[in-house]
This record gives C-alpha cells, structure tokens and sequence, in this order.
C-alpha cells in the first residue's frame, strides 16, 4: 500500500502554529497548486486545487517561522482524513496532506533569512538549526 502525495504551491495565508495539550507543535497551512489546459473549444483553463497541509513537532516550528503567505514550497507526505461532529450535530470530514518533508522554493524573502530548496522533512529533523544558518 502506497500513500504519498508531492505538491509545489503557493502559500494562501500565512501558517497558524499552536500546541497541543501534551506540548506538540502543529502548524496548519493551505497550499494552492495549479493546472493549466487547453478544453475542448480551445480555451486557455487554469484549474487551482487547495491542500490544507499539517505539519508537527519540529518541522511545524520551521514552516511556521520561514513561510508566509504567497511563499512557493513543495510539500511531500501522506493524505489523511479526520471526521468531527459539528455543533449542529452533523458529522464534518476534512482531508488533509499530512507533511513529512517541506522545501522552501522561490527567491529570498526581503523581512528575514530564507533558503531556497532548504529541506526541513523529518528526514532532516534535529540535522538543521536555522541559528545555524550562515545569513
């Protein structure tokens, strides 16, 4: 069995990081990806698809201190679906990409240090320490 999910997009608000009961962090952030085709009458379409993406532990205190609205970044790690119920009683679902490597794209960001391509994945974790950074 395979779940693995990889999108380059652009942030559409900046990430929301909390903590949770027992001391993790979570950030949560919305990444829209595109498509551009040509249909059938010949007309130019652009389709744009939202990600709600949720990050943990270290990896959610580095997306949520690098990236800000509008920034490019790929994504990569698995699709999860949690189900609630809602105040009214009904029952909610909600998908989300569960990241487990996060890439900073895009040019430097003018307010403070950025990377492009830096991997923050779990792969990666506890190997960089942005203090570290040479900029």
């Amino acid at each position: 069995m395979l779940n693995k999910v990889m999108i380059i997009g652009n942030l559409g608000a900046d990430p929301e990081m909390r903590y949770t009961a027992n001391g993790s962090a979570v950030t949560n952030f919305r990444v829209a990806t595109s498509r551009n085709y040509t249909n059938t009458a010949g007309e130019r379409v652009e389709e744009t698809e939202w990600f709600r993406v949720v990050a943990w532990t270290r990896l959610a205190e580095l997306c949520a201190q690098y990236l800000t609205k509008g920034r490019q970044v790929y994504v990569e790690g698995r699709m999860q679906t949690r189900s609630w119920e809602g105040q009214d009683g009904q029952k909610r679902y909600t998908s989300e990409l569960i990241a487990e490597d996060v890439r900073f794209l895009g040019g430097r960001r003018e307010d403070s240090s950025f990377t492009p391509g830096l991997p923050v994945g779990a792969d990666t974790e506890g190997d960089i320490d942005p203090d570290d950074l040479p900029f």
